[in-house]
């Protein structure tokens, strides 16, 4: 009953800061953005004036595999950006303003209080991605051929993991510092390292998080899920069960010690 009711307090603070209307539609803007602009590019160059005679330009033709990924690799950037602004505050705002200490004199679990802002933010995240991609399936099949509504769901299921990451390293800097500004650096920062390391290392890191959109192409071109897409799930859920736990060890460390 603690839980839920902090989780019920969470959903309602998202609807009041306007998160359930911005996010789900910055989302599928961002999935819906490269597939019309690459669909409709030779109307935009005409309506732009045109291109100087004997030009050619030759435009590849888009398998629905490609513009998917053209999708996710908008989430892969821009998606980062706006989960780590729409999280930065969630609980380093809350340590800031005293709001936390004023939960916490109640007899409220720290593992209650993390796991309820994590779920909060993971179920928007995972809605708004879900609408994106809903959004973007819809014109790759319109536009440029069909793609099976079950090899939509396995991108929501293992890019989501990929997008539950990111929250999870969110929430471990929320209760590592106050400054939400800081959150949010810290969290893309992270998330930069991870890739840099992954391609540095490539032939180690194979199971990375950061793979798992170059073993998801895999999958859509494939027809089947690699096996390194599923050891790739496997370490992004272990390592996100460890960030949970490590953000509870890491808030109640603080809060006893403020």
């Amino acid at each position: 009953m603690q839980w839920w009711t902090l989780f019920q307090k969470e959903l309602i603070e998202n609807v009041r800061n306007v998160k359930w209307v911005w996010v789900p539609l910055v989302m599928i803007l961002l999935a819906v953005m490269d597939p019309l602009t690459n669909y409709y590019l030779p109307q935009i160059i005409d309506a732009a004036g045109g291109m100087p005679d004997d030009t050619e330009i030759q435009l590849p033709e888009y398998q629905p595999a490609d513009v998917v990924m053209m999708s996710l690799g908008q989430f892969s950037s821009m998606g980062v950006l706006v989960i780590a602004l729409m999280s930065m505050g969630v609980i380093s705002g809350e340590r800031k303003s005293g709001v936390s200490e004023l939960i916490l004199v109640k007899p409220v679990s720290y593992l209650n209080y993390i796991t309820a802002k994590w779920a909060s933010l993971a179920l928007l995240t995972l809605v708004a991605f879900s609408l994106g991609m809903l959004a973007s399936w819809y014109y790759i099949n319109l536009l440029f051929g069909a793609l099976s509504f079950g090899a939509l769901l396995q991108v929501l299921l293992f890019y989501g993991l990929w997008l539950l990451l990111i929250v999870s390293i969110s929430i471990f800097y929320n209760t590592l510092v106050k400054t939400p500004g800081l959150v949010a650096f810290l969290t893309i920062a992270t998330v930069m390292l991870m890739g840099l390391v992954t391609t540095i290392f490539s032939h180690i890191l194979e199971w990375s998080p950061n793979r798992i959109s170059t073993y998801i192409q895999q999958m859509l071109t494939t027809g089947s899920v690699p096996s390194d897409l599923t050891g790739a799930a496997i370490v992004t859920l272990m390592m996100i069960v460890f960030l949970i736990f490590g953000s509870v060890y890491t808030f109640r460390k603080k809060e006893l010690a403020s």
